[in-house]
């Protein structure tokens, strides 16, 4: 979506708060730009694309959930039904029905309907994240499965332990940094600054009913303390990585969070991931990066945001210091026009996409086409973060080739910390959100203003 010659257009940044400048990459091959599906949903492609490596997992899984079909999932997904409407007896049958949604075998693939009645599928005893449907395929994949095995022992252990966070037995920090900002670049000293209150309250969670109900229930023997405690501190970075990652955008990007009225971000593409059980005091972190800001106003938009997070939005200030959430489900190009253009919702700041994915699949890529030229062209600071270096690649690549002006690209210093598996395939290198970043402005084409507009209206 070309913007329009009398639409106001942002100003760019102050020049010596650029990060480092680059050079792209530029054998990366891009993905298409037109294809026959439009408006995904990211959701629906993840879930569905189970079946290319696991044939029937996805039905596997809604059966064990006590669903009968996949929009029976995204409703619980999108707010409209409880989490605790699944139907299960108790805490034990929960955890087993969870993990029987793991159940094939790492080699062949097979599922437990697949197997004969002399067959059962078999842990790994060393990881306890993957099976195997007997000693021949185990052997087989082990010199695939030694190199992530440690790895997904941490897997195993952090998708117990986020029932902990999910039922809101474990509360995280918060409170005023008691150091300046621009002393806490990473989670070394993060957690050096937090140390003492994040102490107290890890030595409280470990020994709270919670996770004595926890481990009582999962059906395997509870980890050391400091297995506990290290999946602890894996799940709070997790949980903090988008807020501070936000708050990295706004200090690298120069935004200005002292203007009058407050500050605003609007998170595109955002899904369940950001939005499901988020709770609104869930980015009170971001607040305290920034000691004496005069209010931050964070909007997710997207089609896969949940329906009860999507509460209404005003473009009234802010009381200073606090931290506004809220959503729109919708594209976000529609949503610009729509809100933003008219005045409803406040012109962004900073816009922000968690793993937009636009490099893996053609579908994702058209849907998000219009949405990276709207950015482009109304120079909006922009910050995106990706899986790998792989993913960092290939969406340099591509966004190279729509002339955007990429400012930086890095290791994201506040990434998350919590391995992430391959759901469908278990061997593969695990990855950690957000471990990428990729900040543009503008255009990189010095083009006058007719034409840049004659050059988008008639495609890329």
């Amino acid at each position: 979506m070309a913007p329009r010659s009398r639409q106001r257009r942002h100003k760019k940044p102050p020049s010596s708060v650029t990060p480092m400048v680059v050079t792209p990459p530029t054998v990366v091959t891009s993905v298409p730009l037109t294809l026959s599906k439009p408006d995904p949903s990211i959701d629906a492609l993840g879930f569905f694309s189970l079946e290319n490596n696991v044939p029937g997992l996805s039905q596997l899984i809604l059966q064990k959930l006590n669903m009968k079909s996949y929009e029976e999932y995204k409703l619980v997904l999108d707010g409209g039904a409880s989490v605790s409407g699944f139907g299960f007896r108790c805490l034990r049958e929960m955890f087993q029905k969870m993990e029987d949604t793991f159940q094939f075998c790492a080699h062949c693939r097979a599922l437990p309907s697949g197997l004969s009645d002399s067959k059962v599928l078999r842990q790994c005893k060393r990881c306890r994240n993957v099976y195997y449907c007997g000693p021949e395929c185990q052997k087989s994949d082990w010199p695939e499965h030694r190199k992530v095995c440690q790895e997904l022992r941490l897997v195993a252990v952090d998708r117990l332990m986020e029932w902990l966070l999910v039922t809101g037995a474990f509360v995280l920090p918060s409170g005023p940094w008691p150091c300046v900002a621009e002393v806490v670049q990473g989670w070394d000293t993060w957690f050096s600054m937090r140390h003492l209150q994040l102490e107290a309250i890890l030595d409280a969670v470990l020994g709270s009913h919670a996770m004595n109900t926890l481990w009582a229930n999962v059906g395997r023997p509870r980890p050391d303390p400091d297995v506990l405690q290290g999946s602890l501190k894996r799940l709070l970075t997790d949980a903090l990585s988008r807020p501070l990652t936000l708050g990295l955008g706004l200090r690298a990007l120069g935004i200005d969070i002292g203007k009058t009225g407050g500050s605003t971000v609007h998170v595109v593409g955002a899904s369940h991931v950001e939005t499901f059980l988020t709770r609104p005091g869930d980015y009170d972190e971001l607040g305290y990066m920034f000691p004496g800001h005069l209010g931050l106003r964070v909007i997710m938009v997207g089609i896969d945001v949940s329906a009860d997070f999507t509460q209404s939005t005003s473009t009234s200030p802010l009381e200073p210091g606090t931290v506004q959430l809220s959503g729109h489900r919708g594209l976000y190009h529609d949503f610009w026009e729509e809100q933003v253009e008219t005045g409803q919702i406040a012109h962004p700041d900073l816009v922000v996409a968690f793993h937009p994915g636009f490099h893996a699949s053609p579908d994702l890529m058209e849907a998000w086409l219009p949405t990276l030229l709207l950015l482009r062209d109304y120079e909006i600071p922009t910050l995106i973060t990706v899986y790998s270096h792989q993913e960092l690649a290939a969406s340099l690549q591509i966004l190279v080739d729509l002339d955007t002006h990429i400012t930086a690209y890095g290791a994201n210093p506040f990434a998350s910390l919590k391995p992430e598996q391959v759901y469908s395939n278990p061997n593969k290198q695990p990855v950690y959100c957000s471990a990428y970043y990729i900040m543009f402005l503008g255009s990189s084409c010095k083009l006058d203003r007719r034409q840049l507009e004659k050059k988008v209206d008639g495609g890329v």
